[in-house]
């Protein structure tokens, strides 16, 4: 019980931050996407080992590990809000993208920030919405929604979407992409660390 109330302040703290930033409002950032003019991120990157085990649920309320991620050369982890236009915008492609590239062995999984109440446990409604979001969109790929062992990766998210890629190990392949691109931005940036893996 205590180890649970441990990450229920993280957990309200990073959905504070996340409303706050990028798609929150009051932001002085465009209300547009940066779509192709989004660069990778001067900060530090996640650790190295990010997604090298974890364990949390889809939007269909199926339990996902570190094992979604074997058989993949690359797979692009979209963090994404309900509430975040520019998110919602790139889905599209990031749906198409996810298609056109699993021959190629890279898959995309979503993240979906913003569907834990403050004390941490999850806004059905929320993840309702998130669900209709993903669908309309025409995603296929998995969508997780926020678990502990996801918090301390989400706690270095500080805007949305934000966009990292991982191999099939769990290890962070490149930056950390802050900003949504369009398609052909994206598949750039595939190509180039499907290089890097191969």
């Amino acid at each position: 019980m205590f180890a649970s109330r441990q990450h229920i302040l993280p957990a309200a703290a990073l959905v504070l931050v996340l409303s706050l930033t990028a798609c929150g409002g009051g932001s002085a950032a465009p209300t547009a996407a940066p779509s192709a003019e989004a660069s990778p991120s001067e900060s530090s990157n996640p650790s190295a080992g990010v997604l090298s085990s974890f364990t949390a649920m889809d939007l269909e309320g199926n339990t996902v590990d570190q094992s979604i991620l074997e058989g993949h050369k690359l797979t692009m982890v979209n963090v994404w809000g309900t509430f975040c236009p520019p998110c919602k915008e790139e889905m599209p492609d990031l749906a198409a993208l996810h298609t056109e590239y699993a021959e190629k062995g890279v898959q995309i999984v979503g993240i979906v920030s913003d569907v834990l109440t403050q004390d941490g446990s999850l806004d059905e409604a929320l993840v309702e919405d998130a669900r209709t979001i993903a669908s309309g969109s025409g995603v296929t790929y998995t969508n997780l929604l926020p678990s502990q062992d996801l918090y301390g990766l989400l706690g270095q998210i500080y805007a949305l979407p934000s966009t990292f890629f991982v191999d099939e190990t769990g290890n962070q392949v490149g930056t950390l992409y802050m900003g949504a691109k369009d398609k052909d931005g994206w598949a750039a940036v595939i190509d180039e660390l499907l290089e890097e893996v191969e």
